[in-house]
């Protein structure tokens, strides 16, 4: 299959220029609020006035944390030299785990405010965060970036990188929409559907991301300015995604272990 180029500029008014992958982000942010105004309506114990104000909490966390994090975790000499590049988001550069992070941070102040518990809230989100996760991978296919390594696999897509060299490669963005989107969205919003013990739709969250991330770095081509931390295939996105799997399967113990004690 070959890679149809698309335009990551959807309209140039000149000043202001519409992305793609921008749009994703609204269309994640949107599709979250739904699906928390719909979780709200079935539970007593959240209102309309906090969902409004937990996506608003979530979407600041998620771009301000995201945009920090890619430049602590990908691009930390550049952030040194210029800091003012954290400004720049028109040329791009967003890091899920330094968005996850952001989300919590928002999480705490949110709670603040609300009189919630931490795993009351996250509990509640997690459901809410995979099928955005999905629009975002969806607006890195657009982008033509982010690609895996060259193949000849029939799950190859002939398509370029940053450079503009053409070549079949894994098309690991449309695999983490699947797996990382669709998947885990199915996985959280079912088992959520019943009543569970704290921690244990957050546990499973961090477990399956964890798990799916850690193993499509695999065959995901690692960011040039960093390239492999160790042994020829240790990734960034390896060592930030790992503890996410080792924390999630500590608290998924901890939730059902507390509650067999009480």
């Amino acid at each position: 299959m070959k890679y149809i180029v698309i335009d990551p500029v959807i309209l140039d008014l000149g000043i202001v220029k519409i992305h793609w992958y921008g749009v994703m982000y609204l269309l994640a942010f949107l599709i979250a609020y739904l699906l928390a105004k719909y979780r709200a309506n079935l539970s007593q114990d959240w209102t309309t006035q906090q969902v409004d104000d937990l996506i608003f909490y979530g979407a600041l966390g998620t771009v301000l944390g995201g945009r920090l994090g890619y430049m602590i975790f990908y691009s930390f000499p550049s952030f040194l030299a210029n800091p003012l590049i954290f400004l720049d988001f028109q040329n791009g550069g967003m890091s899920f785990h330094g968005g996850f992070l952001g989300v919590l941070l928002a999480m705490l102040l949110f709670n603040r405010k609300s009189k919630k518990s931490f795993f009351q809230t996250t509990d509640f989100i997690a459901p809410l965060v995979p099928l955005g996760l999905a629009f975002g991978r969806i607006g890195n296919y657009i982008n033509a970036e982010l690609w895996g390594k060259v193949t000849t696999s029939a799950w190859g897509v002939y398509a370029p990188d940053q450079s503009g060299m053409w070549a079949q490669r894994y098309p690991t963005q449309l695999f983490e929409a699947f797996l990382e989107g669709v998947v885990l969205f199915l996985i959280l919003w079912l088992f959520s559907q019943k009543n569970r013990p704290l921690m244990a739709t957050s546990s499973l969250f961090l477990i399956f991301y964890g798990f799916f991330r850690f193993i499509i770095e695999f065959i995901r081509v690692p960011d040039s300015q960093i390239g492999y931390l160790a042994f020829e295939w240790l990734t960034m996105g390896q060592l930030l995604s790992f503890p996410m799997f080792v924390i999630g399967l500590y608290l998924f113990y901890r939730s059902y272990y507390s509650e067999k004690k009480l």
